[in-house]
């Protein structure tokens, strides 16, 4: 474990320990109790991921995790307890409700705040650096990736903070609270870019389960999306496109396979092209 890493915020938040730490690529976290609460002590060990903690605090508890505590690296917020798993729910003829899920989850996120927003939201343009330069070098589909999300940020509409990683390991069973969103990416931007977010997982990190690569799910997931959103069919098809775009750039760039993210960009493509 790393104990020097937690040992400062479990003194001076009176946790005790309740369960092994975990270890991810941009992350440790651990565990904890407090007063006989369940809590998860998260520190980040990359910039990107400290800026979570902020948004997680500003949406209070509504749609996501609550915040209890956020200090420089670190974060403590209520843990999930529950048993479900949206994963599970796509991979197991479950996928319509689990994209539901997703999509109510969503618009609690997105629903209106009185409060200002936080500082430090990135912006799309930002976001999407990689994908210009990489379309430049590799054409093919990724090029007309990179035209609509050209496209898409000059129209800058219906902007508000993002989740900017919605997907199904992402919102989690938090037992009675329902299902509540976790590790946010601190940006702002139009709000179908979250909805987009969902469509190629959860086979990303289950390739050898597809789900979101078979055309006939991915066409039930617009017609629900659309539904529950109020989006634009058009619009959203092209904001899938711009992700999926950009999710790949930045996998060829640390040398993965980009293939889920090619076959449901193409089937967008496809849909846009009809």
């Amino acid at each position: 474990m790393d104990a020097a890493l937690f040992s400062p915020y479990l003194d001076r938040w009176r946790l005790s320990h309740d369960g092994t730490a975990i270890v991810t690529p941009r992350a440790r976290l651990l565990p904890v109790r407090r007063d006989g609460q369940p809590l998860m002590l998260k520190i980040a060990t990359d910039p990107e991921e400290r800026f979570g903690g902020i948004l997680l605090e500003w949406w209070g508890g509504e749609g996501a995790a609550r915040a209890v505590e956020v200090e420089g690296d670190a974060v403590l917020m209520e843990r999930a307890m529950g048993k479900r798993s949206l994963t599970a729910y796509a991979q197991n003829g479950r996928d319509d409700e689990a994209t539901e899920v997703l999509c109510a989850v969503i618009a609690g996120l997105h629903a209106p705040r009185t409060k200002p927003w936080p500082d430090g939201l990135v912006t799309m343009p930002v976001w999407f650096e990689a994908l210009e330069p990489m379309a430049r070098s590799h054409g093919g589909w990724l090029r007309r990736a990179a035209e609509e999300a050209r496209a898409l940020l000059a129209e800058g509409v219906d902007e508000r903070p993002l989740h900017g990683d919605i997907h199904h390991d992402n919102v989690l069973d938090f037992g009675e609270r329902g299902w509540l969103a976790i590790d946010p990416k601190h940006l702002r931007g139009d709000r179908a870019f979250d909805y987009a977010n969902l469509f190629c997982n959860p086979d990303m990190d289950f390739p050898d389960k597809p789900v979101a690569v078979r055309r006939e799910r991915f066409e039930r997931r617009l017609d629900i999306v659309v539904e529950h959103s109020g989006l634009e069919r058009r619009r959203l098809l092209r904001w899938i496109l711009a992700w999926t775009g950009l999710s790949a750039a930045w996998l060829i760039q640390d040398g993965d396979p980009a293939e889920v993210d090619t076959r449901v960009g193409a089937m967008a493509m496809a849909e846009l092209d009809r």
